[in-house]
């Protein structure tokens, strides 16, 4: 990703950090492109984590010939963040540092919980998407999308990600 890329990027994830009312979440095309059970897993999403799944769907429809899996999972790669709410501060800080050993189990409270949220949200995302009943493939997709090279699928929602 190029420098004025990311700079675009944390630019705006910073505004709607703090004034998410201006984040817009597309939410008749998330519905119009998602089965029910998806598209109720898909609202449990913070506003701008839904705003952000719309971006990412709407290029992977553009760029890719998506499978059904490969699009859910664009709608639902951060499902995991669900966990509980960030307020800007804290939305802000875990983006800027985030320790990398901090288990999956058990969950944590306070900052180390959040930096835990960041830290494993694909894999707390994917155990919602099983209980949910939703396809195996879309719980893979979602799981492994920042684990470069482990899931063909995941690679390519992770390249298309990355720009937003």
């Amino acid at each position: 990703m190029s420098f004025w890329v990311w700079l675009k990027n944390i630019s705006w994830r910073t505004f709607y950090a703090f004034v998410p009312h201006f984040a817009f979440a597309d939410d008749g095309f998330a519905e119009k492109h998602l089965e029910t059970n998806a598209y109720k897993l898909y609202l449990t999403m913070d506003k701008r984590d839904r705003a952000h799944a719309c971006e990412v769907a709407k290029a992977v429809l553009k760029e890719l010939i998506p499978s059904k899996n490969l699009l859910t999972a664009a709608f639902l790669h951060d499902l995991g963040k669900t966990e509980g709410r960030y307020n800007a501060l804290e939305r802000i800080l875990v983006h800027l540092y985030c320790p990398s050993d901090l288990p999956k189990q058990p969950k944590l409270k306070g900052f180390k919980g959040i930096w835990q949220r960041r830290l494993h949200h694909a894999y707390y995302g994917a155990e919602k998407i099983r209980v949910a009943g939703l396809p195996e493939e879309v719980a893979l997709i979602v799981e492994h999308h920042h684990k470069a090279g482990t899931y063909p699928e995941a690679d390519a929602l992770k390249r298309i990600e990355d720009r937003f």
